[in-house]
């Protein structure tokens, strides 16, 4: 038996049993010892693995530096990363400049005398990477996912969502947010900061008052709102000035997709109504805040103390290095990506993953045909969507072409404006190109993984398929329990609440009868009343959303309960009719602990209200322990009994996929 068999048991203890609480049975070794880093807010198997891409990453990053500065021939992609990390690192330069690289957008603002002037300026801004007041991106078209349209998407906002300027528990952080407003503007030399940054405060909580909140932004049909460009300027007629400031041409705005029609409504009386000096100290703001991890120590002092110190209850500033690493890779990921791979992903990973991702698929397809819930049309549509699936492991077969962003070895500034400016020009070619499958929405050394409704596929980057997730030497059960309950996990999102809602081509279009549909929204139903009865240890008195959660947790559940099917159908194909006991643990039971290691989690306080207001996944201990409380294959494997902490009666447990 190898170390990395033993891996997913040897951080249990055995004093809290894993029939009572499984997350702390199988972690609390780990919770004895482990401290959440102070550049961090939040701390487990996740960030372990962010950790080493990080590290690999910077290696590689140092090693073009190191190249270039030795003056040997490199290619155009190392001058580049070593260009972009080499302006990042250049802290002397950095700190003589203070707030010069931005005088030049301050002094435009300042000019400005007129409300078009100013829609204008936020829209050339836009294009460097400057927030604005909408969000804007190519996206399939829901009602015909062959082709790429601008999509618009309510923003505008400095605190973390709409219900902070809102609910009462949040007045204290509005209250603080106004002061870092005003130590902000100051020092971007702004007259009267106080009153500026009241203005902005007041200012953004008008905008609020007309975003949507994340329950009903996560409603596939409610946001899909396909209007012509007439239509979209009745909706907000001064929007059409801040496309030609974007230089964003008329064949682009055609036919768009608004996600939150009715805030472009409210932001179009608010940009007539609101005095022109608030909206210019505004746009100062997003200036300042957009640039502000890029300027001076002051403003990146600022910037940490209320973002991540107080919202976030982060106690140390990230390490430059690390913070030049993140600027590094989000102006060139798959420049990086490529050298990550040849470095860190072996072929026989890839291998490996792909003859999972078929198990995976394999068993989602035996469980829907056996649906007792679901009528026999159904079934044949979400078998024909399943058939349509297409997973992407590993790294792309087409890299993202870098050549045409311009850097300076010692200019940050300009080299951020420029890395976003080509970002926001390759959105706008994707309407041009139509849609290309070939595309990643995530970098090979990002930690993470994804299904993409509008496409029907699911990619797993390489830097997930590592240990505690999965590993090519590993025994069967503890791979299945780990990667094989996270692809199960992506594919589910396809079967949740809102994935549902598409069919195999990617299309928004129902492929339900209306019996099915009700059968569906009874069980998820009860899986909203389950996790809205949680709440998390370090933030008691917050309840989780179950409503907002609810595509994850479907991903959860029928991640973990498919994973266990496919692990059952790989020991049948390998002729084995009982995995082996080892160490007197048996496979059923190291499945569990293996989803159990992956979600060990240390979070700060402040952190987890952050989290737990706008995040849509449930706090780990929830996504650990809640998710088998639902599987009779858990409660067979541990010998539950009532009165047990994980012990759930078979009446009330929700089994979906």
């Amino acid at each position: 038996m190898t170390a990395e068999t033993t891996n997913a048991l040897q951080y249990r203890d055995d004093s809290i049993r894993p029939q009572d609480d499984l997350y702390r049975h199988s972690n609390g070794k780990w919770f004895e010892t482990a401290t959440i880093p102070s550049d961090q807010g939040i701390y487990g198997s996740f960030m372990e693995l962010r950790d080493q891409s990080e590290a690999a990453v910077h290696e590689l990053i140092t090693e073009a530096v190191a190249a270039v500065e030795a003056g040997e021939e490199v290619t155009d992609a190392t001058k580049r990363i070593a260009h972009l990390y080499g302006s990042f690192m250049s802290e002397e330069i950095i700190e003589e400049r203070g707030a010069a690289p931005v005088a030049g957008y301050l002094e435009a603002i300042n000019e400005v005398d007129s409300l078009e002037g100013l829609l204008e300026l936020s829209g050339a801004f836009y294009r460097k990477g400057i927030s604005g007041f909408v969000d804007i991106g190519a996206m399939n078209d829901a009602g015909d996912p062959e082709r790429n349209l601008l999509t618009f998407l309510q923003a505008g906002l400095g605190l973390p969502d709409e219900s902070y300027y809102r609910e009462e528990q949040f007045a204290q952080t509005v209250a603080d947010y106004r002061e870092h407003l005003t130590r902000l503007l100051a020092l971007g030399g702004v007259a009267d900061a106080d009153a500026a940054a009241a203005s902005v405060v007041d200012l953004e909580s008008a905008i609020a008052s007309h975003h949507w909140d994340r329950v009903k932004v996560r409603d596939a049909q409610a946001r899909y709102n396909l209007l012509n460009g007439d239509a979209l300027f009745e909706l907000i007629p001064s929007l059409r000035t801040w496309l030609a400031g974007a230089g964003i041409e008329e064949k682009y705005f055609g036919e768009v997709v608004v996600w939150q029609p009715s805030y472009l409504q409210g932001l179009s009386s608010l940009l007539n109504e609101q005095p022109l000096q608030a909206w210019k100290n505004w746009l100062t703001v997003q200036v300042l805040r957009s640039f502000a991890p890029y300027l001076s120590s002051a403003f990146v002092n600022e910037n940490f103390a209320f973002y991540s110190a107080k919202l976030g209850g982060v106690e140390q500033l990230k390490d430059r290095w690390k913070r030049g690493v993140t600027f590094t890779e989000g102006a060139v990921g798959e420049d990086l990506g490529q050298l990550y791979v040849a470095k860190n992903f072996p072929p026989e990973a890839k291998t490996a993953m792909d003859a999972l991702v078929q198990r995976l698929i394999e068993a989602y397809r035996i469980s829907i045909s056996n649906l007792p819930w679901m009528g026999s049309d159904t079934i044949e549509k979400a078998l024909d969507k399943l058939s349509k699936f297409r997973p992407k492991i590993g790294y792309p077969d087409q890299w993202i072409d870098y050549s045409s962003i311009e850097t300076d070895p010692l200019d940050l500034i300009a080299n951020r404006a420029a890395a976003n400016e080509f970002e926001f020009k390759r959105e706008l070619k994707k309407i041009d190109d139509g849609v290309d499958r070939e595309l990643w929405f995530m970098y090979p050394q990002t930690v993470n993984a994804y299904y993409h409704p509008l496409l029907n596929e699911i990619a797993f980057p390489a830097a997930i398929l590592r240990p505690p997730f999965f590993d090519v030497d590993r025994d069967i059960a503890s791979n299945f329990g780990g990667i094989g309950a996270v692809i199960g996990h992506e594919i589910g999102h396809g079967f949740d609440d809102q994935g549902s809602q598409y069919d195999g081509s990617g299309q928004l279009t129902n492929w339900w009868t209306d019996e099915d549909r009700e059968a569906f929204e009874k069980l998820t139903g009860k899986l909203v009343e389950q996790y809205n009865a949680l709440s998390p240890t370090e933030a008691p008195e917050h309840h989780v959303n179950g409503a907002l959660t609810l595509g994850e947790n479907i991903g959860d559940l029928g991640g973990l309960g498919i994973a266990y099917k496919a692990y059952k159908l790989e020991l049948a194909a390998n002729g084995i009719v009982e995995d082996e006991v080892i160490d007197g643990v048996t496979g059923d039971q190291r499945f569990f602990y293996s989803w159990a290691e992956c979600w060990r989690t240390l979070i700060r306080p402040e952190t987890a209200v952050v989290r737990v207001t706008t995040d849509p996944h449930a706090p780990g201990e929830f996504r650990c322990n809640q998710v088998p409380k639902n599987l009779d294959a858990f409660h067979a494997a541990f010998d539950t009994k009532p009165g047990d902490g994980m012990w759930l009666e078979p009446e009330e447990r929700v089994v979906i996929w």
